[in-house]
């Protein structure tokens, strides 16, 4: 059922879009933040406040910029996504 959810938000929310630089990833490598940029723009997201990686090897986004509103997303160490979190 929360894959049908998650597969359900990610074909609502599909489109493409463009990334403004985000100085708050400094500390995540290049490639990490694309492949994250990567997976927020299946869910139509432009843009975040910023990127944090956990010990856990969770990346946790907040405040994305998505076309349903402002989003707070976990994504695995696989960018699969864990939850999101709107408000």
């Amino acid at each position: 059922m929360i894959r049908a959810v998650g597969l359900a938000v990610a074909v609502a929310l599909a489109a493409t879009c463009a990334w403004a630089d985000d100085d708050d990833d400094d500390d995540l490598p290049a490639a990490e933040v694309t492949k994250i940029e990567e997976t927020l723009s299946t869910f139509g997201c432009k843009g975040y406040e910023s990127i944090e990686k956990e010990a856990n090897g969770i990346y946790e986004i907040e405040d994305a910029k998505c076309e349903m509103g402002t989003m707070d997303i976990k994504l695995d160490k696989d960018y699969t996504v864990v939850l999101i979190s709107r408000y």
